[in-house]
Order: C-alpha cells, then structure tokens, then sequence
C-alpha cells in the first residue's frame, strides 16, 4: 500500500509547490520568463495552471484516503492533515473565486479592480496555507524515514524563499503606494 501512498506527496508538491507557485509568479516582470507576454494570455495561462494544481490536489486527497481507508488509519489525526484539508478547501473557494474574475458581471456591486485585489490577497492567504502545510509534511515520520539530517533542514526552510517571492511580487503589485515627500 506505501505505493499508494507515496504518489500523494508527487501530486500535492507538484500542486502546491510547483503549479501554483508558477501560476503566481507568472504575472511577476521580474520572475517570469512569460514577462513578454499579454496580461490576456498570462490571465488564461494562470487559470489552466490553477485548474491543474485543483486536479493533482484532490486526486493528491483521494490517494490519501484511499490509503488509509485500506490500511484502516485513522483520518485527520495530524496537523498536517487537519492543515491540509483547510488549505485545499481554500484553494478551491480561491478557484471559484477566480472564476468571478474570468466573468465579472456576476457580481454586480464590485468593480474588477476591488475583484482583483481581494483574489490576490485570499490567494496569498491560500498560498501561505500551501506552504506552512508542506512544511509540516516535514515533520511526518514517513518524510523523516526518507530525508533525515541536513537534507531535512534544507527542504524545511526550501518552500519559504518561494513563500517570499510571491507574497513580495502580490504586495508590490496590490498594496497602496503612498508618496514619500522628502
């Protein structure tokens, strides 16, 4: 059954720390080789990395518990698990939420511009839950069987530098600027 098993870890990280990552950092002018692209093409490029990392994160959900049920363990007993389930039902009321953006005259009181900035702030808020969620997958014993010493400490601080990038490229792009008088 660990074969199972293991392809939950390869579906969630290609889901959080990969697919989404991406699909953030794409619309940055710094990160992204794509920076040359229309904001129209990066707009459909992000929806079909976000759709995917949804797909590899529930078929991530149902290996889990397709393990556990066969293994007969108990669910959601970790703070990993408990994190995890918050975090992927985040992501996707994050995925509807986006969907509102790709038809904004759904939501006839909210202009595109106020619909923008709360999708980029829950998003981070989304991605901050990915992260803290992938660390703590660290703390597993299966994890600790397979990476032990000072590997394990580098793929612990790992997802935080990405963790910074985006939440650095969301608040430049989506915070006030206020003008500094000198």
């Amino acid at each position: 059954m660990s074969g199972l098993f293991s392809w939950h870890p390869v579906c969630m990280s290609l889901a959080f720390c990969l697919g989404m990552t991406e699909g953030i950092l794409l619309f940055s002018h710094e990160s992204s080789p794509l920076c040359l692209w229309s904001h129209k093409t990066k707009v459909r490029l992000h929806w079909i990395l976000q759709a995917l990392v949804l797909t590899a994160a529930i078929t991530g959900l149902v290996l889990i518990v397709s393990n556990k049920n066969l293994t007969e363990q108990p669910h959601l007993v970790s703070w990993h698990s408990v994190l995890g389930i918050v975090t992927l039902a985040a992501t996707c009321g994050q995925g509807l939420y986006g969907l509102l953006l790709l038809f904004p005259g759904l939501i006839k009181n909210c202009s595109a511009a106020r619909l923008k900035l709360y999708h980029a702030t829950s998003g981070l808020l989304c991605y901050m839950l990915a992260t803290v969620t992938v660390v703590l997958a660290m703390y597993s014993g299966w994890f600790q069987a397979q990476i032990n010493g000072t590997a394990w400490y580098i793929c612990v601080v790992a997802p935080f530098y990405p963790a910074l990038v985006v939440m650095n490229q969301i608040t430049s792009a989506y915070l006030p600027r206020r003008k500094v008088d000198i």
